[in-house]
């Protein structure tokens, strides 16, 4: 998915988040948006997914070619942040079976192979508020990860992960990110080191 943003700004109250941001964010290219906390990285990466409206500027999305509309985005959209809920009633592969009739699987990419991916052959029939802090955040990785879409946004991917997780989560984002685009909110080195383009967050805070 390409994706155009031209003056693009977030106000809450007075308070201008970012603002006067003109990017293209492209298929195949993995951007890594910068600065500390707080500095409104998980805010530009929901304004871009379409959760949150622009104060001002323009955001413009094409798919091959064709325009697609920001109420569309969500279709095309595969998101990971540790703020985003799982369905924690439900088991492993309840959830699955459910999350996949909306947000399909890559050709080629099974639930059960899913779950071997995620290494969580054990928990299958187990009830995901059982989980623990890290296997939730991989299964939360491995939904976006192996969606087929095209828009993938991560914020704070690695949030729960021990070394081996880390380990994990760069294997898989490194074999899943071709030809999508790819926007990842972070201050921590180890998750961002592959991305080809920086995006500094304050360097769009104006007063």
């Amino acid at each position: 998915m390409n994706i155009e943003a031209t003056n693009l700004g977030k106000r809450f109250q007075r308070d201008w988040i970012f603002r006067g941001l003109t990017r293209v964010f492209r298929p195949g290219s993995a951007t890594a948006v910068l600065g500390p906390n707080g500095a409104g990285k998980s805010t530009l990466l929901n304004t871009i997914s379409g959760q949150l409206l622009p104060t001002e500027g323009t955001l413009t999305y094409t798919l091959a070619g064709h325009p697609v509309a920001v109420e569309d985005v969500p279709h095309y959209l595969a998101y990971a942040a540790p703020y985003l809920e799982l369905l924690e009633e439900l088991t492993l592969l309840e959830l699955l079976q459910f999350h996949t009739r909306f947000k399909p699987l890559q050709p080629g990419v099974s639930l059960d192979r899913l779950i071997g991916i995620m290494y969580l052959e054990k928990g299958r029939h187990q009830l995901v508020r059982e989980f623990s802090s890290g296997m939730k955040q991989r299964l939360k990785l491995g939904l976006a990860l192996y969606a087929a879409a095209p828009l993938l946004l991560l914020d704070e991917p690695t949030t729960n992960l021990d070394a081996t997780g880390v380990a994990w989560y760069q294997e898989h984002v490194q074999a899943t990110r071709a030809g999508r685009t790819l926007l990842l909110s972070s201050n921590v080195p180890a998750e961002y080191a592959f991305c080809d383009e920086e995006l500094l967050v304050t360097d769009f805070q104006k007063r």
